[in-house]
């Protein structure tokens, strides 16, 4: 089974922050899918079930734009 995490991010100032995110969140095991949208700093992230959605959250901030797990 899987699940879909939603996450909200600030500080994107380029379309190159979309693959710095996509390939840090790609590394963390049991990411099957990442989808970031520039425009609005929203990523959707596809994974499996055991995977935290905070370490998702964490990844990005690590990454060098402040992330936290959307409710919606």
């Amino acid at each position: 089974m899987s699940a879909t995490t939603l996450l909200r991010a600030q500080g994107f100032s380029c379309p190159s922050c979309v693959d710095k995110l996509e390939k840090a969140l790609g590394k963390v095991d049991g990411v099957e899918k990442v989808e970031v949208q520039f425009a609005t700093g929203k990523i959707t992230v596809d994974h499996a079930e055991s995977v935290d959605a905070q370490i998702l959250a964490d990844t990005v901030t690590k990454s060098g734009y402040p992330a936290k797990v959307a409710a919606f």
